[in-house]
């Protein structure tokens, strides 16, 4: 299976050079948010057919929000969202922009194999 993670600061249109488990891995979960200045973040999961290194048709994509304070190595990661409009609305549409861009052009087959429900994802509204 492949996957891939984009990580993005809430609206930015350019995700993070790290991904969520490079940001979030040495965090630990915060029980009170005092004293704490979250920065949000909205985490994108691509995922695949095919080997590590090359899909071959993109299938499924899985969005979460998430919060830190990186002074004080804190943050909140929420589940999942895998329904199609709920991505939707998390997606700014410049972000929606980067993704169909990177995913038409950094493998193209796999985006013609994807299915349609896929595509839509990332369509311009």
């Amino acid at each position: 299976m492949w996957k891939k993670n984009f990580l993005f600061r809430e609206g930015d249109a350019i995700p993070r050079q790290e991904t969520e488990n490079e940001l979030f891995h040495d965090t630990d979960p915060a029980l009170d948010s005092t004293g704490l200045h979250m920065e949000k973040y909205i985490s994108v999961w691509l995922q695949g057919e095919g080997t590590e290194e090359t899909p071959t048709a993109y299938t499924t994509v899985y969005a979460r929000t998430a919060t830190l304070d990186p002074n004080q190595g804190t943050g909140f990661l929420q589940p999942l969202q895998g329904r199609t409009h709920e991505i939707k609305k998390l997606l700014a549409p410049q972000q929606k922009g980067y993704l169909r861009q990177w995913l038409t052009t950094t493998h193209p087959s796999a985006w013609e194999e994807a299915e349609d429900h896929f595509q839509d994802i990332f369509a311009d509204e």
